[in-house]
């Protein structure tokens, strides 16, 4: 009787121990199709890598979970999570209350400034008024698109949309737009290459939080609450481990981002 009893209670223990940390099998999480360096794009032999990269990859090995990206075209990746074509979404995507009515996010793991761009010169004025009867260039269904939409659109500012960032940039250095805005971090690595040489950073636009977001994270479907646990409980432990810190440094993005660390 005792031994039975025994195996009864290791097997509730066993049990118990699965409940509390399931395990999810071949994660994906949906990514931009368009490249958006240094946060993800791809390489010569077609593999995802950058900051996000490297961060999915540990966080996985945190999670003990097999996990892979999933590219979809940003205009449809929160449709497509809801309608479970993958697991989560990491892609630099910003927490918005509007997002939110639809998908819940985990913990902010990285924020930063969202900046106007635009052709070298001596005007370093962006304000709406003075962008009136410009063009400014930007990624379609993005906060930033929807920045420009309440702030400059009125003031008489052409706004155009466009399916990936890589787009944006491309027409700002043809002289197709006037202006792009994007997130500083990923524009700052444009203005670094051989194309951005033409252009210069005009200025961080003012905060507005209820559509630029108070930072990045992931991606969940609202129903999905252990999963959620289980990516917060691994953010935690990289925060711990000072892996934000090294793998920023390693991206040479010191002093761009705010880390985890430092929201607290």
């Amino acid at each position: 009787m005792k031994h039975t009893r025994r195996l009864f209670l290791a097997a509730v223990a066993a049990a118990t121990m699965f409940t509390a940390s399931p395990a999810f099998a071949d994660l994906k999480f949906g990514v931009d199709i368009s490249p958006y360096p240094p946060f993800t794009s791809q390489d010569a032999s077609g593999k995802i890598v950058g900051w996000e990269a490297d961060f999915m990859d540990a966080l996985c090995a945190e999670m003990k979970e097999k996990c892979a990206f999933e590219p979809t075209a940003w205009d449809g990746i929160i449709p497509a999570l809801t309608s479970k074509k993958f697991d989560g979404i990491l892609s630099s995507m910003s927490v918005t209350p509007e997002r939110m009515k639809t998908i819940s996010y985990s913990k902010i793991y990285y924020n930063s400034a969202a900046v106007i761009i635009g052709p070298k010169s001596a005007d370093k004025d962006f304000s709406p008024e003075h962008l009136a009867g410009k063009t400014i260039g930007v990624q379609g269904a993005t906060t930033h698109a929807n920045y420009l939409e309440k702030y400059y659109k009125p003031k008489g500012a052409e706004i155009k949309s466009y399916a990936g960032q890589d787009e944006a940039n491309a027409d700002l250095t043809a002289g197709r737009v006037d202006y792009i805005m994007a997130d500083g971090v990923t524009l700052g690595a444009f203005l670094a290459s051989e194309a951005g040489a033409c252009c210069e950073q005009k200025g961080a636009v003012p905060i507005d939080v209820a559509i630029l977001g108070a930072g990045v994270g992931i991606g969940i479907r609202k129903e999905d609450t252990a999963f959620m646990d289980k990516v917060n409980a691994g953010i935690d432990a990289l925060t711990a481990k000072g892996f934000f810190e090294e793998n920023t440094k390693k991206w040479g993005l010191d002093g761009k981002l705010i880390l985890p660390k430092d929201m607290k």
